[in-house]
Order: structure tokens, then C-alpha cells, then sequence
């Protein structure tokens, strides 16, 4: 008698996923890939981050960033956790410098008032438009910023939608997007010819909130968590 085939756990999929990314589109000149996964101790550890908050099949709503940048996920393979995070909260260790990252403060911030790391992920996945990043004449480059890069990413755009909606259990009523501007214009448009999501939510943009409205970091938070528990 044939025994049922086990179905592959969360962090299976969502590392699999990750260490076969493999991204075919022109570059402009300056412009290069930055692939977190590349590198052996960012994969170490993002596989370490998703074994310890991912190894079941319960499924999570996804959240949409823009693409990795160099001192988050570029660092550790996991998106909006800086070396500081990843070992104080999230409890891995790392041999990289303790340096501290915007965007990561104020994710982790949000995780701490959604109740902790454990429960934050056990309904969340953050992935991005692009999972892997881009810099230009080494500074942090968006998919959108070049108008090239913009159409000759799309595809793989596309492609990694596909791929992580068909390995990786999830919702498709809702998901959320990390920038309320161009990012979620975008996300929007392929989204209407595609049919990805019946709804996706914008939250704004966690450098952004750090650059420009530090001040009222506590009531960006709240809008956060009111928003990610369906509150409003």
C-alpha cells in the first residue's frame, strides 16, 4: 500500500526557491545583481532563520518589499533583519559586524508590537518584487530607479511570483506591499493582468518612514499592525 506523499515544509519551499534564483535580463553599465544567496554564510543563515520560523505547512500572507539591499537581507539572506536582529531577536548567531540597518529597526519594531518574532512569522512572509537586489556604481539600486532594468526585470519578476505561489503555502484574498508609490503602482498594474492577488494592501515603506517620519515612528507602527491583524 502506497503511503500519501508528505507535503514539504514552508521552509523547504521558501529555501529552495531562494537558492535557485537565477535571473536572465540586460544590466545597464554600473548596474549588478546582488544575490544574498551567493554568498555561503548569508545562505547559512537564512536557511538557519526559515528552519527555525517556517519548518510546518501552515500557510502565511505575503508581504511584497521593493528588492534586497546591501546591509539587511544582503547580509544575512533575510529580508529587513540586520546582524543585531537576527542574533538579539530572532536568536542566530552570526560572526558578521554588528551594524545596524534603517529599515530593519522599524520592521522589528512592528514584529515586537505584533507579538514577537515567533508569531510574526508564523503569519508573514517577507519576500520582495525582485528577491534579489541591484546596485549601481555600488549604491543600492531599485528595479525601478533605471528604466531599462525596470522592462528587462519584469520577467523575472513574473517568474518569482509564479514560484513562490505555487511551493509556498499562502492566502491569495490578500497580500501586502512594503511602499505606497512606485512600488505598489507597479505591483498593482501585474497584478490586474494577472490576478495574483484579489487584494493587495500598501503599507508604507520602512526607509522611508526612518528618513522622513522617525518622529511619529509609534504611530507607523500602529498602522502597521492595525493593517497586517485586518484592524482597518
Amino acid at each position: 500500500m502506497k503511503t500519501a506523499p508528505q507535503k514539504l515544509t514552508q521552509s523547504y519551499a521558501i529555501v529552495n526557491f531562494l537558492k535557485n534564483l537565477s535571473p536572465e535580463m540586460k544590466l545597464g553599465a554600473g548596474i549588478e545583481i546582488m544575490n544574498p544567496f551567493s554568498d555561503a554564510l548569508a545562505r547559512q543563515l537564512a536557511e538557519t532563520f526559515y528552519n527555525k520560523f517556517y519548518n510546518d505547512q501552515h500557510p502565511r500572507k505575503f508581504i511584497f518589499g521593493i528588492n534586497p539591499g546591501r546591509f539587511g537581507a544582503g547580509v544575512t539572506g533575510v529580508p529587513f533583519t540586520d546582524p543585531i536582529r537576527l542574533k538579539e531577536v530572532c536568536g542566530i548567531e552570526s560572526e558578521l559586524p554588528k551594524k545596524a540597518e534603517l529599515s530593519s529597526l522599524f520592521i522589528y519594531a512592528v514584529i515586537d508590537a505584533y507579538g514577537g518574532p515567533a508569531a510574526f512569522y508564523y503569519d508573514f512572509y517577507i519576500t520582495a518584487l525582485s528577491p534579489l537586489g541591484f546596485t549601481k556604481n555600488g549604491v543600492n539600486l531599485n528595479y525601478y530607479d533605471d528604466k531599462e532594468l525596470l522592462k528587462d526585470s519584469e520577467p523575472f519578476i513574473l517568474k518569482c511570483i509564479h514560484e513562490q505561489l505555487d511551493t509556498i503555502a499562502t492566502t491569495r484574498d490578500v497580500c501586502y506591499c512594503l511602499g505606497e508609490g512606485t512600488n505598489y503602482k507597479i505591483f498593482q498594474k501585474i497584478n490586474a493582468k494577472h490576478q495574483f492577488f484579489k487584494e493587495i494592501i500598501p503599507l508604507p515603506h520602512p526607509r522611508w518612514v526612518m528618513q522622513y517620519r522617525r518622529k511619529k515612528l509609534d504611530e507607523f507602527v500602529k498602522v502597521y499592525v492595525e493593517k497586517l491583524k485586518g484592524l482597518n
